[in-house]
């Protein structure tokens, strides 16, 4: 049993009681609790996934609990909306705060809350110097008339916590606050929260540098597949007892059987690099192999396939082709070369939900379903027919708008199109994110009939249940370089996570 507060312990000033979230088809959290002290750092830890992003929604007054209570000094309350929750002390800083370059800082410290003076207009000498007063409380030496864009990355963090205290804040909700701080700067950061614990304010801290939590939190809470698995003090729990508790689930579901032959090496990646996203990336793939990436978030998977894939350009390295050097500077080289990539946000980038299945699988090969530059409806129509039941792809007629399907669906349309230029890599980014149960199985099914038939596959994926089942070999990276590589009696939740974490040999 996990170290409960005592009875001498303050009312905590902001709580989540036995708290639902449900989406269609996903219960995102399931009655979690969560209680956050004056004067204390709760680190709210736990796997991509966990619910912790859904969490911080809630609190914020962006998504609203289908059940359970939310408690503010003990007592109920409802958050209609992001201004309730702020008008309650409620403040969010988050990895990537909305900011306006052209603003000075104190227009962007007061964006919707201006102090006004005589008919209403905004006091800008009033605004000026009350964010003069926050700067000066967090120690942060900057001028408010300053434009934002003049400023450097840190500053502008230091200003996304300025705007956040301007509300009156009682509760700070921190999520990767350090992501795009150097060193210095995140020493600055902790001594800012240090002051922020002094004045009584309650912080939630979310992170996945275990370091960082060790370092700041007087609390944790363990949040592992939408649902609370403990909390307690931060003296008393060790940082394997932590990975224990984020990864402590059993590979419940079941993965397709697999015989692990692969082939000759397809694809091989030779110091890859990019000036801000990653560095040193060298690995191989073979024919008929599933290779997994894992890694937390920031750690650059899905970055490095979308250079591979032409999207973005590495500063420098190779990719390999059967032995051959390959030029790709856009994604249609990429696809003249036989690498094809499904993206993790299917919906903004793999696919146009506006059109209908059929047109969606098609697209990438009009040069097979045209003649003379006039496109055949019955080719296109076959072609689709024919990658939409491999998938068994469950829709009216191939004509439905692929807006219309479930998730499970959609992410097939996605794959269909891909296969049908017949690749010889597919990267396939989150296959599953976001679909039920049963279209997992059937996406986990076909990856294995892929590899079976020759296909080289790169999953990216932040399910370790999904990562065990599927991967032939697993790369791990971090903070944008590959850490480990991992197969066999190696591959297990433990060592997946301590490795992506940074976490040493456990005693």
């Amino acid at each position: 049993m996990q170290p409960q507060p005592s009875a001498a312990a303050p009312v905590a000033i902001l709580a989540l009681d036995a708290v639902t979230k449900e989406f269609p088809g996903v219960r995102a959290l399931s009655e979690v609790s969560l209680s956050l002290y004056p004067g204390q750092v709760t680190a709210l830890i736990g796997e991509n996934g966990a619910g912790k992003s859904t969490v911080v929604k809630v609190l914020t007054g962006i998504y609203q609990p289908d059940g359970g209570r939310i408690l503010v000094d003990g007592r109920p309350v409802r958050f209609a909306n992001a201004q309730a929750a702020a008008a309650q002390g409620i403040t969010a800083i988050h990895q990537e705060t909305v900011l306006f370059d052209e603003l000075t800082v104190a227009e962007n410290i007061f964006l919707g809350h201006a102090p006004r003076g005589r008919f209403g207009l905004i006091d800008t000498a009033a605004m000026i110097a009350r964010s003069r007063d926050i700067l000066t409380g967090i120690e942060a030496e900057i001028d408010p008339t300053t434009r934002l864009r003049d400023l450097s990355i840190a500053s502008k963090h230091l200003v996304a916590i300025a705007r956040a205290l301007s509300v009156d804040a009682r509760v700070v909700i921190m999520d990767e606050p350090t992501a795009a701080l150097s060193h210095k700067e995140i020493h600055e950061l902790y001594a800012l929260v240090d002051k922020l614990k002094a004045q009584g304010k309650a912080i939630l801290f979310i992170s996945h540098k275990f370091d960082e939590i060790f370092r700041i939190a007087d609390r944790y809470a363990v949040f592992r597949d939408g649902q609370f698995v403990g909390e307690g003090a931060m003296s008393d729990v060790t940082q394997g007892a932590l990975v224990q508790m984020m990864v402590g689930r059993s590979v419940d579901q079941i993965f397709p059987a697999r015989r692990h032959n692969p082939g000759k090496e397809v694809l091989k990646v030779v110091g890859y690099d990019h000036p801000t996203e990653f560095a040193d990336i060298n690995f191989s793939l073979r024919r008929g192999e599933i290779l997994g990436f894992y890694g937390l978030i920031g750690a650059g998977r899905s970055e490095v396939m979308q250079a591979l894939y032409g999207i973005t350009k590495p500063s420098k390295g190779a990719v390999r082709i059967d032995g051959d050097v390959r030029i790709i500077r856009s994604p249609a080289d990429a696809v003249a070369h036989g690498i094809v990539y499904v993206p993790e946000d299917r919906g903004r980038q793999g696919a146009i939900t506006a059109l209908p299945i059929y047109q969606n699988v098609t697209l990438p090969s009009l040069g097979r379903t045209s003649r003379h530059g006039f496109l055949r409806l019955a080719q296109e129509f076959a072609l689709a027919r024919e990658y939409t039941a491999r998938l068994d792809l469950r829709a009216a007629s191939l004509e439905t708008a692929v807006g219309n399907l479930s998730g499970g669906n959609q992410q097939k349309v996605v794959i269909a199109k891909w296969l049908a230029t017949q690749p010889r890599v597919i990267i396939l980014d989150e296959p599953t994110k976001g679909i039920d149960i049963g279209s997992k199985a059937a996406v986990h099914e076909f990856m294995a009939e892929l590899a079976a038939e020759g296909l080289a596959v790169i999953m990216v994926s932040s399910e370790i249940p999904e990562v065990l089942g599927m991967s032939d070999r697993v790369i791990v990276m971090r903070e944008g370089r590959i850490v480990d590589e991992l197969q066999g009696a190696a591959l297990t939740p433990e060592t997946l996570v301590r490795r992506a974490a940074g976490i040493g040999d456990m005693e």
